[in-house]
Formats: C-alpha cells, sequence, structure tokens
C-alpha cells in the first residue's frame, strides 16, 4: 500500500491488475484504517481511470457470494449518491413504486456513507432483517416483487472499508463501484450518477457487459432525476437532455427534495411517498425516476405511458401493499 500511495500522490494511475489485487487485499483485511483513508480520498482529488474502475469492480465481483433466481425479469434501481445533497430515499421508494406495477426489482445497497439515510437504512427504520438467504429472497422477489441485497453480506471488501467510508463521510470510489457490483448482475438497470464524467465511464461498462442500462444525471448535480433542472439521459437508444416539462412535471426545488436531518425523517417522507401523502415535489420526483425504470425494463412502453403506470402504482395503493408485504417477508 505504501508503494502504491506514492504512486498515486505522484498523479499516476494504477493498471487494471494492480487495482484489481488492490481490492482483493482489502477484501482480505490486509490494510488498516489510516491506509485505506488515505488510498479513497484520493480519488477526491483526481479522476478515476476506467482501468481503475474496471480493476475495482472485477475484484468485488470476483468474492462476491453470487445470487441466482433463474430467468427472472428484474431491474436494479440504484445511484452512486455521493451528490452532497442529502434527499430522502428516491431511488428506494422508486423500486416500490415499479414493483407495484408488477414487475420485479433486485436492488442493491447500503447504509449511508455521505448522506443520512441509505437504502439499509430507511429499510431498517421499518423493521427489515437483512439475509443473504436465497431461499428467502427469492420467496421476497416472487411475492412481493422487490428483493434487497444488503452490499456487506455478499461484498467482503464492501464490509471492510464501511467503517472507515462513514467515518469519512465524504464521497469516496466505493460510491461510484456500488452500482456496478450487484451480486446478481441483472441485465436492466437504472443508474444515478453525480457527474457526466462518471455517466460515460458507466457507459462504456454497460457496453461492454451487453447491459441494459439507463444511466441518469440532473444537471445541477443530483444522482437522480431530480426535476430540479436539465437532466441527462444515457440508454442503449441513444443520449437526451430532458426538461420536466418534456415529461409532464413542474420544476421544483432543491429544497423540495431534503431527507430530513435523521433516519426516522427521511422514513416519514418514505412512507409518505408510498401512501400517496408526499408533497407533489416528492411525489413526482420518485414517478419521474419510476417512469423511466419501467421503460428500461420494458422499452415498448412508452416514457408517458410508464408515468402512467407509476402514477397509478401509488394512487392505488399498489406500491404501498407492495412495500408492506416486503417488510412482512423480511422481518
Amino acid at each position: 500500500m505504501k508503494a502504491l500511495l506514492y504512486k498515486m500522490f505522484e498523479h499516476k494511475s494504477l493498471s487494471h491488475d494492480e487495482a484489481r489485487d488492490v481490492l482483493l487485499n482489502i477484501a482480505d483485511g490486509k490494510y488498516n484504517d489510516s491506509q485505506l483513508s488515505a488510498f479513497m480520498t484520493v480519488y477526491l482529488m483526481r479522476s478515476i481511470t476506467i482501468d481503475e474502475l474496471t480493476g475495482f469492480r472485477d475484484a468485488i465481483l470476483e468474492r462476491r457470494l453470487p445470487v441466482e433466481f433463474g430467468d427472472v425479469k428484474s431491474i436494479d434501481i440504484v445511484g452512486t449518491g455521493g451528490d452532497g445533497k442529502n434527499t430522502f430515499n428516491i431511488s428506494t421508494a422508486s423500486c416500490f413504486v415499479v414493483a407495484g406495477t408488477g414487475r420485479k426489482v433486485v436492488k442493491h445497497g447500503n447504509y449511508g456513507a455521505s448522506s443520512v439515510s441509505g437504502a439499509s437504512n430507511v429499510l431498517e427504520q421499518h423493521g427489515v432483517k437483512f439475509t443473504a438467504d436465497i431461499d428467502k429472497l427469492q420467496k421476497s422477489l416472487e411475492e412481493a416483487g422487490v428483493c434487497y441485497l444488503h452490499a456487506p453480506f455478499f461484498s467482503p471488501a464492501l464490509k471492510s472499508v464501511s467503517g472507515v467510508r462513514k467515518s469519512l463521510g465524504v464521497r469516496t470510489f466505493f460510491n461510484m463501484l456500488g452500482p456496478l457490483v450487484n451480486p446478481m448482475l441483472p441485465r436492466h438497470q437504472l443508474l444515478g450518477v453525480y457527474n457526466l464524467k462518471l455517466m460515460r465511464l458507466y457507459e462504456y461498462i454497460a457496453q461492454r457487459d451487453g447491459v441494459q442500462c439507463t444511466i441518469v444525471h440532473s444537471l445541477d448535480g443530483y444522482d437522480e432525476i431530480s426535476l430540479t433542472s436539465q437532466f441527462k439521459v444515457s440508454s442503449p437508444e441513444g443520449e437526451s437532455i430532458y426538461t420536466p416539462e418534456d415529461i409532464g412535471f413542474e420544476r421544483c426545488s432543491q429544497e423540495s427534495l431534503y431527507g430530513g436531518d435523521t433516519v426516522q425523517e427521511a422514513a416519514a417522507i418514505f412512507d409518505d411517498v408510498l401512501s400517496g401523502n408526499a408533497t407533489s415535489a416528492q411525489r413526482n420526483c420518485v414517478i419521474a425516476n419510476s417512469a423511466f425504470a419501467i421503460h428500461t425494463l420494458d422499452p415498448e412502453v412508452s416514457l408517458s405511458d410508464a408515468v402512467a403506470e407509476a402514477e397509478y402504482s401509488i394512487n392505488s395503493g399498489s406500491a404501498m401493499g407492495t412495500f408492506r408485504r416486503f417488510v412482512e417477508l423480511n422481518k
């Protein structure tokens, strides 16, 4: 690690194999917290390269506990986090809205490292117990339409750095890796990124792996479709820049998406969204992300029809019913 740090402090990048090896060593607990902190913060001072990102990713996937559900058609909806916006759990709420339309979602997530409430925080707040039991996960997917893969249970490297990430409290390259290392390797994904440079890296990896992946970034810095500004979308259909008005929504303020100062506050907003009691800004943001996820999974469904399906999932009570069944199966 000492040699690697000196190399990186000289603004040199790692090869794919060097990156892979260092992540394998992290998974094996070979570095102390100080070394890990120094290594992770390098990437706040310079951009990660494609060789580094793919090397890190390949190591995590190599050591993962694989998850297999047969030929089930499913999607993961996830953002990198690290955008510094401290929004409520938009991606996680979108998972249950999409599942409320009868589709399947295999969500990969973790505790928040640079925000108050990550996906694992808000689910745990509702009494969810995380598991790596494939039979239980499959039952959840079949009966509730959603299963949740708590990242540390499936990836030793992510477990090894969780304490350091939380102590740092800032974005690290593990934010970039999270959406890329779902242990099921789903063939459909809606990924939110915090900058356009990362969008390019994700595009390359999705094309390399043949994944039907829609990548979104709001141009005022959100790692999701926030409806606070124009947003860019990259998918197998091409690249487009949308305004909120283009998809039938009013522009909202950044303050209207704030997730609160505690997990309890974030969980209350989450509940309001699924039950139809949220503000229009909170509700519309989740509907927009859900619609792009539906269109990614089923491209024959137009974006306007996907918006209508997402709205109906909430209005009919299906989204909340799906979430309640999920919690029941995962206690």
